[in-house]
Protein backbone atom coordinates (compact mmCIF):
# COMPACT_ATOMS: atom_id res chain seq x y z
CA UNK A 1 0.00 0.00 0.00
CA UNK A 2 2.88 2.26 0.89
CA UNK A 3 4.52 1.77 -2.13
CA UNK A 4 1.25 2.45 -4.51
CA UNK A 5 1.12 5.55 -2.70
CA UNK A 6 4.19 6.37 -2.98
CA UNK A 7 4.14 5.70 -6.78
CA UNK A 8 1.03 8.15 -7.18
CA UNK A 9 2.18 11.45 -5.73
CA UNK A 10 5.83 10.71 -8.14
CA UNK A 11 3.39 10.84 -11.18
CA UNK A 12 1.22 13.71 -10.51
CA UNK A 13 4.48 15.50 -10.11
CA UNK A 14 5.93 14.67 -13.43
CA UNK A 15 2.58 15.33 -14.46
CA UNK A 16 2.40 18.76 -13.44
CA UNK A 17 5.90 19.81 -14.39
CA UNK A 18 4.96 18.58 -17.66
CA UNK A 19 1.95 20.93 -17.96
CA UNK A 20 3.99 24.00 -16.74
CA UNK A 21 6.47 23.48 -19.21
CA UNK A 22 3.53 23.48 -22.20
CA UNK A 23 3.22 26.83 -24.49
CA UNK A 24 -0.22 28.43 -24.06
CA UNK A 25 -2.50 27.33 -26.94
CA UNK A 26 -4.67 29.98 -28.77
CA UNK A 27 -7.40 28.11 -28.69
CA UNK A 28 -7.17 28.12 -24.32
CA UNK A 29 -6.91 31.75 -24.97
CA UNK A 30 -9.78 32.67 -27.12
CA UNK A 31 -7.08 33.16 -30.07
CA UNK A 32 -9.91 32.26 -32.43
CA UNK A 33 -13.18 34.22 -32.56
CA UNK A 34 -16.00 34.05 -35.18
CA UNK A 35 -15.01 37.88 -35.76
CA UNK A 36 -11.35 37.77 -36.42
CA UNK A 37 -12.36 35.06 -39.26
CA UNK A 38 -15.32 37.32 -40.93
CA UNK A 39 -14.08 40.17 -41.17
CA UNK A 40 -13.15 42.00 -44.65
CA UNK A 41 -9.46 42.53 -45.07
CA UNK A 42 -10.48 44.48 -48.09
CA UNK A 43 -10.90 47.86 -48.20
CA UNK A 44 -14.21 48.45 -50.90
CA UNK A 45 -14.43 52.38 -50.23
CA UNK A 46 -13.56 54.89 -52.95
CA UNK A 47 -14.62 55.29 -56.91
CA UNK A 48 -14.44 52.35 -59.28
CA UNK A 49 -14.62 51.76 -63.19
CA UNK A 50 -15.09 48.27 -64.83
CA UNK A 51 -16.25 46.80 -68.04
CA UNK A 52 -18.93 44.10 -68.62
CA UNK A 53 -20.61 41.22 -71.04
CA UNK A 54 -23.58 39.76 -70.97
CA UNK A 55 -26.44 37.68 -72.20
CA UNK A 56 -29.86 37.84 -71.41
CA UNK A 57 -33.84 36.86 -72.12
CA UNK A 58 -36.55 39.55 -73.36
CA UNK A 59 -39.83 38.70 -72.74
CA UNK A 60 -42.34 41.26 -74.67
CA UNK A 61 -46.21 41.09 -73.86
CA UNK A 62 -47.35 42.60 -77.36
CA UNK A 63 -50.99 42.16 -75.95
CA UNK A 64 -52.88 45.41 -76.50
CA UNK A 65 -49.89 47.03 -78.37
CA UNK A 66 -52.26 48.04 -81.29
CA UNK A 67 -55.64 48.52 -79.82
CA UNK A 68 -55.57 52.35 -80.45
CA UNK A 69 -54.21 51.92 -84.21
CA UNK A 70 -57.01 49.58 -84.93
CA UNK A 71 -59.92 51.91 -83.10
CA UNK A 72 -58.28 54.88 -84.79
CA UNK A 73 -59.11 53.16 -88.44
CA UNK A 74 -62.68 52.46 -87.53
CA UNK A 75 -64.13 55.23 -86.36
CA UNK A 76 -67.60 55.59 -88.08
CA UNK A 77 -67.05 52.55 -90.37
CA UNK A 78 -69.90 49.99 -89.92
CA UNK A 79 -67.48 47.34 -89.48
CA UNK A 80 -67.63 48.36 -85.39
CA UNK A 81 -70.78 46.72 -85.27
CA UNK A 82 -68.65 43.61 -85.41
CA UNK A 83 -67.01 45.21 -82.13
CA UNK A 84 -63.50 45.24 -84.02
CA UNK A 85 -62.11 48.00 -82.35
CA UNK A 86 -61.93 45.36 -79.30
CA UNK A 87 -61.07 42.18 -80.74
CA UNK A 88 -58.45 39.85 -79.23
CA UNK A 89 -55.97 39.80 -82.10
CA UNK A 90 -53.19 37.32 -80.67
CA UNK A 91 -49.90 38.92 -80.90
CA UNK A 92 -49.47 37.46 -77.06
CA UNK A 93 -45.93 37.72 -75.54
CA UNK A 94 -42.81 36.68 -77.19
CA UNK A 95 -38.85 35.77 -75.92
CA UNK A 96 -35.69 36.20 -77.29
CA UNK A 97 -31.89 36.06 -76.18
CA UNK A 98 -29.36 38.25 -77.06
CA UNK A 99 -26.12 39.51 -75.63
CA UNK A 100 -24.38 42.77 -75.15
CA UNK A 101 -21.24 44.86 -73.90
CA UNK A 102 -20.86 48.02 -71.35
CA UNK A 103 -19.27 49.42 -68.79
CA UNK A 104 -20.17 50.20 -64.75
CA UNK A 105 -18.66 53.33 -62.59
CA UNK A 106 -19.74 53.84 -58.86
CA UNK A 107 -18.54 54.45 -55.35
CA UNK A 108 -18.39 53.08 -52.30
CA UNK A 109 -18.70 53.79 -48.86
CA UNK A 110 -17.71 51.19 -46.26
CA UNK A 111 -18.43 51.42 -42.53
CA UNK A 112 -16.80 48.21 -40.87
CA UNK A 113 -18.35 45.70 -42.88
CA UNK A 114 -21.09 47.21 -44.61
CA UNK A 115 -20.99 48.67 -47.38
CA UNK A 116 -22.95 50.83 -49.71
CA UNK A 117 -22.81 52.63 -52.79
CA UNK A 118 -24.42 54.31 -55.77
CA UNK A 119 -23.25 53.19 -59.23
CA UNK A 120 -24.62 53.77 -63.31
CA UNK A 121 -24.36 50.45 -65.03
CA UNK A 122 -24.40 50.67 -69.10
CA UNK A 123 -25.05 47.75 -72.00
CA UNK A 124 -25.16 48.25 -75.40
CA UNK A 125 -26.90 44.76 -77.38
CA UNK A 126 -30.09 43.92 -79.25
CA UNK A 127 -33.02 42.71 -76.69
CA UNK A 128 -36.61 42.36 -78.20
CA UNK A 129 -38.87 40.58 -80.48
CA UNK A 130 -41.80 40.54 -83.06
CA UNK A 131 -44.92 39.26 -83.22
CA UNK A 132 -47.24 39.24 -85.93
CA UNK A 133 -51.01 37.89 -86.03
CA UNK A 134 -54.19 37.80 -87.86
CA UNK A 135 -58.09 37.38 -87.13
CA UNK A 136 -61.00 36.81 -89.65
CA UNK A 137 -64.28 37.02 -88.62
CA UNK A 138 -68.17 37.17 -90.88
CA UNK A 139 -70.97 38.86 -90.00
CA UNK A 140 -73.91 36.64 -89.23
CA UNK A 141 -75.84 39.23 -89.91
CA UNK A 142 -76.21 41.73 -92.62
CA UNK A 143 -75.35 45.41 -90.97
CA UNK A 144 -77.03 48.80 -90.77
CA UNK A 145 -75.76 49.16 -94.50
CA UNK A 146 -77.43 46.16 -96.02
CA UNK A 147 -74.01 43.75 -96.79
CA UNK A 148 -72.43 41.12 -94.99
CA UNK A 149 -68.72 41.69 -94.15
CA UNK A 150 -65.80 39.28 -93.89
CA UNK A 151 -63.37 41.40 -92.10
CA UNK A 152 -59.88 40.28 -91.63
CA UNK A 153 -57.01 42.19 -89.67
CA UNK A 154 -53.34 41.66 -90.00
CA UNK A 155 -51.11 42.84 -87.09
CA UNK A 156 -48.06 43.14 -86.25
CA UNK A 157 -45.80 44.93 -83.73
CA UNK A 158 -41.41 44.63 -82.80
CA UNK A 159 -39.45 46.16 -80.21
CA UNK A 160 -35.63 46.14 -80.21
CA UNK A 161 -33.62 47.99 -77.43
CA UNK A 162 -29.96 48.71 -78.60
CA UNK A 163 -29.00 50.16 -75.36
CA UNK A 164 -29.92 50.27 -71.58
CA UNK A 165 -28.61 52.17 -68.62
CA UNK A 166 -29.53 51.59 -65.27
CA UNK A 167 -29.25 54.22 -61.96
CA UNK A 168 -29.20 52.39 -58.84
CA UNK A 169 -28.32 52.36 -55.38
CA UNK A 170 -26.90 49.10 -53.92
CA UNK A 171 -26.05 47.60 -50.67
CA UNK A 172 -23.37 44.84 -49.46
CA UNK A 173 -21.49 43.07 -46.91
CA UNK A 174 -17.92 42.77 -47.11
CA UNK A 175 -16.27 39.42 -46.17
CA UNK A 176 -12.75 38.69 -46.68
CA UNK A 177 -11.81 39.18 -50.10
CA UNK A 178 -15.77 38.99 -51.27
CA UNK A 179 -18.43 41.44 -51.55
CA UNK A 180 -22.02 39.72 -52.02
CA UNK A 181 -24.51 43.16 -52.30
CA UNK A 182 -28.50 43.66 -53.60
CA UNK A 183 -29.54 46.47 -55.89
CA UNK A 184 -32.06 48.78 -57.26
CA UNK A 185 -32.80 51.42 -59.29
CA UNK A 186 -34.04 53.39 -62.07
CA UNK A 187 -33.39 52.01 -65.85
CA UNK A 188 -33.75 53.93 -69.02
CA UNK A 189 -33.70 52.13 -73.25
CA UNK A 190 -33.06 52.99 -76.06
CA UNK A 191 -35.56 51.66 -78.40
CA UNK A 192 -36.47 50.87 -81.95
CA UNK A 193 -40.59 49.96 -81.95
CA UNK A 194 -42.60 49.41 -85.04
CA UNK A 195 -46.74 48.62 -84.95
CA UNK A 196 -48.66 48.27 -88.03
CA UNK A 197 -52.49 46.89 -88.43
CA UNK A 198 -54.03 46.37 -91.63
CA UNK A 199 -57.82 45.96 -91.79
CA UNK A 200 -59.57 44.05 -94.56
CA UNK A 201 -63.01 44.58 -95.29
CA UNK A 202 -65.34 42.08 -97.75
CA UNK A 203 -68.74 42.57 -98.36
CA UNK A 204 -71.83 40.64 -100.19
CA UNK A 205 -75.21 41.29 -100.15
CA UNK A 206 -76.25 37.34 -98.78
CA UNK A 207 -74.43 35.24 -96.43
CA UNK A 208 -73.35 32.60 -98.82
CA UNK A 209 -72.80 34.93 -101.78
CA UNK A 210 -69.32 36.25 -103.58
CA UNK A 211 -67.62 38.63 -101.04
CA UNK A 212 -66.75 41.89 -102.93
CA UNK A 213 -63.49 43.44 -101.15
CA UNK A 214 -63.00 46.68 -100.15
CA UNK A 215 -60.21 49.07 -100.05
CA UNK A 216 -57.66 47.87 -96.97
CA UNK A 217 -57.71 50.67 -94.07
CA UNK A 218 -53.84 50.41 -93.22
CA UNK A 219 -52.38 52.41 -89.96
CA UNK A 220 -48.71 52.50 -89.26
CA UNK A 221 -45.94 53.87 -86.29
CA UNK A 222 -42.55 53.57 -86.51
CA UNK A 223 -40.48 54.99 -83.57
CA UNK A 224 -36.79 55.51 -83.66
CA UNK A 225 -34.21 56.05 -81.07
CA UNK A 226 -37.34 55.96 -78.68
CA UNK A 227 -36.53 56.62 -74.85
CA UNK A 228 -38.45 53.69 -72.74
CA UNK A 229 -38.17 54.29 -68.64
CA UNK A 230 -38.58 51.16 -66.10
CA UNK A 231 -36.49 50.13 -63.11
CA UNK A 232 -34.34 47.40 -62.37
CA UNK A 233 -33.14 44.93 -59.56
CA UNK A 234 -30.83 42.21 -58.79
CA UNK A 235 -27.89 41.02 -56.64
CA UNK A 236 -24.29 39.98 -57.43
CA UNK A 237 -20.92 39.99 -56.09
CA UNK A 238 -17.39 41.64 -56.36
CA UNK A 239 -14.49 39.43 -55.65
CA UNK A 240 -11.23 41.19 -55.05
CA UNK A 241 -8.10 39.91 -57.00
CA UNK A 242 -5.18 41.84 -56.12
CA UNK A 243 -4.65 45.69 -55.22
CA UNK A 244 -7.54 47.54 -56.84
CA UNK A 245 -8.66 44.70 -59.31
CA UNK A 246 -12.00 42.94 -59.02
CA UNK A 247 -14.12 40.49 -60.92
CA UNK A 248 -17.59 40.79 -60.78
CA UNK A 249 -21.13 38.45 -61.57
CA UNK A 250 -24.37 39.49 -61.61
CA UNK A 251 -28.00 39.00 -62.48
CA UNK A 252 -30.40 41.92 -63.22
CA UNK A 253 -34.05 42.46 -64.16
CA UNK A 254 -35.15 45.93 -66.00
CA UNK A 255 -38.80 46.22 -66.99
CA UNK A 256 -39.74 49.07 -69.48
CA UNK A 257 -43.43 50.05 -69.36
CA UNK A 258 -43.91 51.61 -72.94
CA UNK A 259 -46.25 50.45 -76.02
CA UNK A 260 -44.76 47.35 -75.39
CA UNK A 261 -44.61 45.97 -72.04
CA UNK A 262 -40.91 44.60 -71.86
CA UNK A 263 -38.43 42.74 -69.28
CA UNK A 264 -35.18 41.90 -69.70
CA UNK A 265 -33.08 39.36 -67.44
CA UNK A 266 -29.63 39.34 -67.90
CA UNK A 267 -26.24 37.50 -66.28
CA UNK A 268 -23.02 39.32 -66.86
CA UNK A 269 -19.40 39.13 -66.14
CA UNK A 270 -17.23 42.03 -65.33
CA UNK A 271 -13.80 43.18 -64.34
CA UNK A 272 -13.69 46.19 -62.67
CA UNK A 273 -10.43 48.63 -60.82
CA UNK A 274 -10.93 50.76 -57.84
CA UNK A 275 -8.97 53.45 -57.27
Amino acid sequence: MRRLLLAAMMFGAVSGARAADLPDLPVLRGGFTDDSLSRSSTNWSGFYIGGQGGYGTSTENFGGSNANLLAGLLDHNVIQQMDVANWNLGLGKVSQHGTGFGGFAGYNWQYDDVVVGAEMSYLHGTYGGTSIATKELVSGTALTDSFFHDVRVDSSASIQITDMATFRGRAGYAWGCLLPYIFGGVGFGNANISRSVTVHDAVSATALGTFIPLQPLTATEERHNNLIVGYSGGLGIDVSLTAGLFMRAEWEYARYTTVVDTSVNTVRLGLGYKF
